[in-house]
């Protein structure tokens, strides 16, 4: 029987804890890649097309969850400013970061989409919990390539192996804190959350095209773009079981 009170329910943080630990162990699978698989030509292809992999998951949670979710319950003009405001922001984000030389475009496409998924997760729990428990698995399916890319690129930033994976650690638990917010202040405002998930498109429609697919592309190598298109369908896929 689904808990209609103000606290949350234990199902509830099964979900969101199962949709957020997938970013740990996305660092983990990244670490031990880097650690016991030799540089190689088949490395630097496996690498690229698990990143294009997730570009196709983050673009299909794009065009198939935030941004349908969102018009719900917006006009044209607040869906417009919602996105133009994500993009914006992020282009300057990511401007800023390119000054001092840090490259974060694939933790923060992969925030831009965790967070407002998961504030939809305790929203949408409230009102249907089995749809809930197949948006989590879809989010923890999502985070894992995304956080093996982000792991990957914060290294080579010049962060250390145990910071990263403390800081993996310490985003695994976005889950939760997002679909309580979600679950607690945001299941009557469904405008409110509308908003949220549009912005997040924005921000992350920017961060595919600036910076993420340009960083997946291998010269004479097509398996890449294939990569991309499986993500997408695997988007598709989960959707379509929601």
């Amino acid at each position: 029987m689904m808990n209609k009170g103000n606290n949350m329910p234990l199902q509830l943080l099964l979900f969101a804890g199962f949709s957020g630990i997938t970013v740990f162990l996305g660092g983990l699978l990244a670490y031990q890649f880097d650690h016991h698989v030799k540089q190689s030509l088949f490395k630097e292809q496996c690498v690229h097309t698990l990143m294009s992999f997730g570009a196709g998951i983050i673009l299909s949670a794009i065009a198939l969850v935030l941004i349908p979710k969102g018009l719900e319950n917006l006009s044209v003009w607040h869906m417009a400013g919602s996105f133009l405001l994500g993009a914006v922001l992020f282009m300057l984000i990511d401007r800023s970061l390119a000054k001092t030389g840090g490259q974060m475009a694939t933790l923060l496409a992969m925030l831009m989409d965790f967070i407002p998924e998961a504030i939809a997760l305790g929203a949408v729990f409230a009102v249907d919990p089995s749809m809930a428990m197949l948006l989590a698995v879809f989010i923890g399916l999502q985070n894992l390539p995304e956080a093996f890319n982000a792991f990957r690129d914060l290294v080579q930033n010049g962060f250390s192996v145990k910071a990263t994976l403390a800081i993996f650690f310490g985003l695994s638990f976005f889950g939760i804190i997002g679909a309580s917010i979600g679950h607690l202040f945001l299941r009557d405002y469904p405008g409110l959350t509308a908003q949220l998930m549009v912005f997040a498109s924005g921000g992350i429609l920017y961060l595919l095209i600036q910076d993420i697919i340009p960083e997946s592309k291998l010269m004479n190598n097509y398996m890449i773009s294939f990569g991309a298109t499986l993500g997408f369908l695997v988007g598709v896929v989960g959707e379509m079981l929601i």
